[in-house]
């Protein structure tokens, strides 16, 4: 799976999410959820099971405070697809 196709995943499920409509039109790998697209953090919470669930990976503790940004997040994503 491409960057862009993970970009893609991340960016529907995070939508509902969304608190800054604004920001999501302009998501670039360095988008910050909290900062530039307002998201609180018990909603990101949801961003990780939905994503767990979408991509059929287990996100422990530590991988899932690393996932703050975009790119975070995409790293995450990519590394546990890799060693499943």
């Amino acid at each position: 799976m491409t960057k862009e196709e993970l970009l893609s995943k991340l960016k529907i499920i995070i939508t509902p999410y969304v608190q800054n409509q604004e920001g999501l039109k302009n998501l670039t790998e360095n988008t910050d959820f909290i900062k530039d697209l307002e998201i609180n953090s018990a909603n990101l919470v949801d961003v990780v099971l939905d994503v767990e669930d979408e991509f059929d990976i287990e996100i422990d503790n530590e991988a899932m405070e690393k996932m703050l940004t975009v790119k975070a997040s995409i790293e995450v994503i990519e590394h546990k697809l890799a060693v499943k």
